[in-house]
């Protein structure tokens, strides 16, 4: 019969015989600590080894909330800086006004017509301070966007927030962003506020209205530009693109003079990347991520190579959709929270122990298939704009802007023009000894010397639309009179949205005046880039005749537009 002894601590000791007749005693709490250690870093090198599964989308819904948000963020900063100046009270294009227009157009009363017509907030907000109005939709939806950026969590209420705050600014003054805000709702749950809420995982359905989304943006790109320019179909469109693209950047510069073979590989390749590959997402998971790949680093390159506002970062997000948990892994620390909660997750939902579906989780599911039914019933008309022969881009079929149909450069512009406003002190406009003197805008070409601007993906509007003006006349754009009125007073809020005022702290132009002029990109290696040039220009003629204040007193009066100051005495 073994026996044994207990030592002064209580532990029970074991002895055993070892070489040369002696005995070694052992503890047996110290052996069973050993063995609870060798458990622990048995477990913990387990979970290390573990890998997360595929088909789920825990993280892949954090990254998709952490991108759409930040491209809120961005957006709702460009409101802050520039809608006051644009859409303000004294703005180019005052949203009061078009609130007005609208009342009276659905017979004079605030009521569902008019919310049903132009979808806003500023409805019920009180119109005495629209510049007030509007800041403080900015500033609500940047510091909601900004929460969910950095702590990768949302609910319903606080996207649904965004997008109704953003649905009031695109109605007074960017539809994929609005249909991309949309779908986000319905990635959260209701109230809770966690990265992996565990009673609210990821709906299939909701991820899918990611990807159908990227595959029409795709679709709507790729048929317009075959049914539009010329240029497309035999591979010549990429010899013009930098040059005449809204607002090139520095890397512009060289793309465009890049050998002709390449712009040939350049215009196919956005063919096959368009038109083949959105098919790839319905071949299963492998092809699917391929597709996601190829599309998201199509996007970086037409960021690297153009200003395109924050359209290209926008479109990188319905791609993030293609990759599932496995695959977006890295994304996150071994030890973190996110990752560790969705290993355990799967640990439980593979060992069947996953929780049983509440009233809570069944209504979403019901929801869930409601947002399936809905999105397939406003696609109708699109896939049929699609199928079209006179297919429409950047078109709405329903008033809330949920299902959209997109296209971008079905048509390329050969040569560059821009529209340069020069203002002089001179009495006399017609005076060939007149110094003209040329305002400078934030970023789209002017100064031959001035080295294109990398902005992306924040975005200067004004410097958008002068774009589009450059190739229309005034008389499509009267709010370029409007600002030559503005520069003639030296209003503020105007040329806060310019780079360079000749008239800064001197007496006020008496005259403004539009120059159309072409612009080139100088030659790399020619004199003219040698002396620093990075444009050379030609002048085609006036975009618009000199005009003073007094002048456009009528013409301010005629449109309803506040008329700037005259001084009563020049000197």
């Amino acid at each position: 019969m073994a026996s044994a002894n207990s030592d002064s601590s209580g532990g029970s000791v074991r002895r055993r015989r070892v070489d040369g007749g002696k005995t070694e005693s052992t503890s047996a709490d110290s052996a069973e600590e050993h063995g609870a250690n060798s458990s622990r870093d048995t477990e913990s090198e387990e979970k290390t080894a573990e890998s997360l599964h595929t088909g789920t989308y825990w993280l892949t819904r954090i990254v998709l909330l952490r991108a759409v948000t930040f491209i809120y963020f961005v957006a709702f900063s460009i409101a802050y800086n520039q809608n006051k100046q644009l859409i303000g009270e004294n703005g180019l294009m005052p949203c009061k006004k078009y609130l007005n227009s609208v009342k009276r157009y659905v017979g004079g009363k605030i009521g569902l017509a008019a919310f049903t017509y132009t979808p806003s907030i500023l409805w019920l907000l009180d119109w005495s301070d629209m510049d007030a109005n509007l800041d403080g939709i900015a500033l609500v939806g940047m510091a909601l966007s900004a929460f969910v950026l950095v702590t990768g969590m949302g609910n319903m209420v606080i996207m649904v927030t965004l997008w109704v705050l953003y649905h009031s600014l695109v109605n007074v003054g960017q539809l994929q962003l609005l249909e991309t805000g949309f779908l986000a709702i319905f990635l959260c749950p209701v109230w809770t506020l966690s990265q992996v809420p565990r009673r609210c995982p990821p709906s299939n359905i909701s991820i899918w209205t990611f990807r159908w989304l990227i595959v029409r943006i795709m679709l709507g790109a790729g048929l317009i530009k075959i049914r539009g320019d010329k240029c497309w179909i035999n591979l010549t469109c990429m010899d013009y693109h930098y040059e005449t693209q809204p607002v090139p950047n520095p890397m512009s510069y060289y793309m465009h003079r890049s050998p002709w073979w390449f712009h040939r590989f350049e215009t196919l390749s956005n063919h096959v990347i368009e038109l083949i590959f959105p098919f790839f997402t319905f071949l299963g998971r492998r092809m699917s991520m391929v597709n996601g790949a190829v599309q998201i680093l199509f996007q970086v390159v037409l960021i690297v190579s153009g200003n395109l506002s924050f359209l290209n970062w926008l479109t990188i997000v319905p791609s993030l959709a293609y990759f599932d948990d496995a695959s977006l892994g890295f994304l996150f620390q071994s030890g973190g929270g996110a990752k560790k909660a969705v290993l355990g997750i799967q640990r439980e939902d593979a060992a069947g122990h996953s929780p049983k579906p509440s009233k809570g989780m069944l209504m979403r599911r019901v929801v869930n298939i409601s947002l399936g039914i809905l999105i397939g019933s406003l696609s109708i008309p699109v896939v049929m704009n699609l199928l079209s022969s006179k297919q429409v881009m950047n078109t709405s079929f329903d008033p809330l802007r949920i299902v959209n149909t997109y296209g971008a450069f079905g048509s390329i512009t050969k040569e560059r023009t821009e529209v340069i406003f020069q203002g002089t002190l001179n009495k006399d406009p017609e005076d060939p000894e007149a110094v003209w003197e040329q305002y400078q805008f934030l970023c789209k070409p002017g100064d031959l010397y001035r080295r294109p601007c990398l902005i992306s993906p924040y975005h200067y509007r004004l410097d958008w639309l002068m774009w589009f003006a450059a190739f229309q006349t005034y008389e499509q754009n009267e709010w370029v009179i409007h600002i030559a009125g503005r520069l003639l007073s030296n209003d503020s809020s105007v040329l806060s949205l310019l780079d360079h005022n000749p008239f800064k702290g001197r007496q006020n132009p008496r005259w403004i005046r539009g120059e159309h002029f072409r612009y080139k990109f100088s030659p790399p290696g020619s004199v003219s880039a040698a002396q620093g040039k990075w444009w050379l220009r030609k002048r085609i003629g006036a975009y618009f005749p000199p005009v003073d204040l007094e002048r456009l007193r009528g013409y301010f009066q005629s449109r309803d537009w506040p008329h700037p100051h005259i001084p009563r005495k020049r000197t």
